[in-house]
């Protein structure tokens, strides 16, 4: 007899039958997921196929849940990783990529100019830059089995591969004379991607703690030929050529590279002579983006609590190029910088900012300290500036419109590409809700159902997002553990921006310092009030969801208070004692603690979802990837095992080979697909 042939997500149906002839593991709750194993299995079952299909009805291979009208569509949206605008603004390069089902697609992305295809087929490509005569470098794998490798494309002849390394590559930078290349460099690093959303690597026997330093290294645009210029015992995270091309200015700290981050300093190197040295030490804080200014005076950048690299946000500071004290130039700003760029007469500089939900950009003046707002909007724009400030490239993206590429100055720019024209909104609508709580000024984004009727009650989820220092932004959904879906199940679908995120200034990211889960969870449950007294929302059937810090909050908020009937955390933290000494980036915990889990363990205690667990009420679905580095699956187990123990409704789903971003298609969708099916069944939803 033929293997039956079964949808992924029709053959749910048979999930009884199979876990009755294979062992899944499922203990109370607890599920490791594996969808590999599962397929064995059924060729396994291939005598039982008869069997199988009698328990299925004729045609159930083609029958789809509801929720896969929202979730296919994501998948099939092509969306951009990057972009970038050559020095004089005539040209245009982006990375295109898409959230492939197929695990073995998913990191495939592709580097276009002006709509001309540069890098190969099926293949991993990104990180541009251009030259001031207009060549591209990127970094792409083409032909490399998952190895990075530096390309450069030059007018309309092929791409072509400048280095043979092996290794981890990164940050490519053009010297102002177009010689050199500058990259980042980790020599005999994995082939794949690094960086703590990564899964990390099983460990056992022996564990020394082996330190890999990623080295600022200059590349020949002619030869390929390389060398390392940064010292051996500094891990460098970003950098920026002097305007003379004499020197680089780095952010860098001691290895391991994804956890000291959080205390590196900035250095200058002169390339002649070989010399660095350090010019600025942010103290507890975190800095981000140096560049250099155009007269070689000096160099801005951005500092303040982030809480994760990459995520920027902050006040705009300048420092002598010499070193010494660092000038605030936008105290008090009641917004969050996270770009910046010098305009060319080095007395202005540009920059990007969160603005209570919304992305903005403006000027500054440094003579002055006057600001000038360019454009503000209710969407989430990524941003490339010509050289002179004039035009633009920029991702845009909202819960209206799917992401493209537009090109022009600020504001005015016009559509570049229509990748994703054929995409529909299949969520609600989307509006801003602000409202204040003790001193402070707050604001979230609520999604309405897709259905709404002014008429009707209905369920509303709480969607935390992750940081803490991050924003929740209008933007199109992603699949991975994007709440916004909910809104086709007939939900309300709040984001609040709590105190902690960016959007309302430095001194509202800092206020939940030494105060986790007090502050904040009182910002949300404010918030809910808000949403309450405005909307048809049945306060009997609210639940709460997050992933990271979100997943934190989830955990906290069900020890604090029976309001919320269904919670989902992802990837959360139930023992900041035990947590400090399981993740792999602990130095985070400092700037928002004030001391280590060893000096001061009641400031960890006092926030620690775990020392409360005896008050939950509330029915928890728990989720995280295998090799979690940030927020590691222990965390995960200790909760689900603490509830399973007390009798509260739970379930444990531990994801294999993922770390805090999940990559595996099948996986997302799994989270997703549960997520769901866990807030109809504990709030008594039954969307039409």
């Amino acid at each position: 007899m033929t293997s039956l042939l079964i949808d992924v997500r029709a053959k749910a149906v048979l999930d009884v039958i199979v876990d009755n002839y294979l062992d899944f593991r499922q203990i109370s709750g607890l599920e490791v997921y594996e969808p590999a194993k599962r397929a064995d299995t059924f060729e396994a079952m291939r005598p039982f196929s008869l069997l199988l299909m009698l328990a299925v009805p004729l045609g159930a291979a083609s029958v789809q849940n509801p929720l896969d009208k929202v979730l296919d569509p994501l998948f099939a949206v092509r969306h951009f990783r990057e972009v970038a605008i050559s020095p004089d603004g005539k040209k245009v390069a982006w990375v295109e990529a898409s959230h492939s089902k197929i695990p073995a697609e998913a990191r495939f992305s592709t580097v276009y100019i002006d709509g001309r295809r540069i890098s190969a087929d099926r293949c991993a490509a990104h990180s541009l830059a251009w030259s001031h005569d207009g060549r591209l470098a990127f970094l792409s794998d083409a032909g490399s089995k998952g190895q990075l490798q530096l390309w450069m494309a030059a007018g309309a002849a092929p791409a072509k591969k400048l280095t043979t390394v092996k290794g981890y590559l990164a940050d490519p930078h053009w010297s102002p004379d177009g010689r050199t290349i500058a990259v980042l460099f980790t020599e005999g690093a994995p082939k794949e991607a690094t960086g703590p959303l990564e899964a990390t690597a099983a460990e056992t026997g022996v564990i020394d703690q082996k330190v890999t330093e990623q080295r600022l290294t200059l590349v020949d645009a002619q030869s390929g030929r390389m060398h390392a210029v940064s010292p051996a015992d500094l891990y460098v995270y970003e950098h920026d050529w002097s305007p003379d091309g004499g020197k680089i200015v780095y952010s860098a700290a001691p290895g391991p590279g994804d956890d000291n981050w959080f205390i590196a300093k900035l250095y200058t190197i002169d390339l002649k002579t070989g010399e660095a040295r350090q010019i600025f030490d942010p103290a507890g804080l975190q800095l981000a983006q140096p560049r250099w200014s155009p007269d070689g005076k000096s160099i801005a950048f951005i500092q303040g609590l982030m809480s994760d690299e990459g995520f920027t946000g902050g006040e705009i500071y300048v420092v002598s190029r010499d070193g010494g004290p660092a000038k605030n130039l936008t105290p008090g700003r009641k917004s969050s910088p996270s770009w910046i760029q010098w305009l060319p007469s080095s007395n202005r500089i540009l920059f990007a900012e969160h603005v209570a939900g919304e992305a903005g950009f403006a000027t500054l003046d440094l003579a002055s300290g006057e600001t000038e707002r360019l454009w503000k909007g209710p969407e989430s724009v990524e941003p490339s500036f010509s050289d002179d400030g004039t035009q633009s490239a920029v991702i845009r993206t909202s819960w209206s419109m799917a992401p493209e590429i537009w090109a022009g100055p600020v504001g005015k720019w016009k559509q570049i590409t229509s990748v994703n024209g054929a995409m529909k909104a299949t969520w609600g609508e989307a509006e801003s809700v602000a409202w204040q709580n003790d001193g402070f000024q707050v604001q979230g984004w609520l999604v309405k159902p897709v259905r709404y009727d002014a008429q009707r009650h209905y369920p509303m989820i709480v969607s935390v997002h992750g940081g803490p220092a991050g924003e929740s932004m209008p933007r199109w959904p992603s699949p991975f553990f994007d709440l916004s879906v909910l809104s086709s199940e007939d939900y309300f679908v709040f984001f609040p921006n709590p105190r902690g995120s960016y959007g309302q200034g430095e001194e509202f990211t800092k206020a939940n310092v030494k105060d986790f889960g007090g502050g904040d969870l009182r910002d949300i449950l404010s918030g809910v009030d808000a949403v309450l007294k405005r909307y048809p929302v049945d306060p009997e059937r609210i639940g709460i969801g997050g992933w990271s810090y979100g997943g934190y909050m989830t955990m906290w908020a069900v020890t604090q208070t029976n309001r919320f009937h269904a919670a989902v955390s992802g990837a959360g933290l139930a023992n900041w004692q035990s947590y400090y000494g399981e993740n792999s980036i602990d130095q985070w915990m400092i700037p928002y603690f004030g001391a280590s889990v060893y000096d001061d363990p009641a400031v960890y205690a006092k926030s620690a979802p775990i020392d409360f667990i005896k008050r939950v009420k509330t029915p928890t679905l728990v989720v995280v990837g295998e090799r979690d580095g940030e927020c590691p699956a222990p965390q995960s187990y200790e909760f689900w095992h603490a509830l399973k123990t007390l009798g509260v409704k739970t379930q444990l789903v531990v994801y294999p080979n993922e770390g805090h971003r999940f990559v595996n298609p099948e996986h997302i969708l799994d989270v997703m697909q549960r997520t769901v099916a866990w807030f109809n069944d504990n709030l008594g939803n039954r969307p039409e």
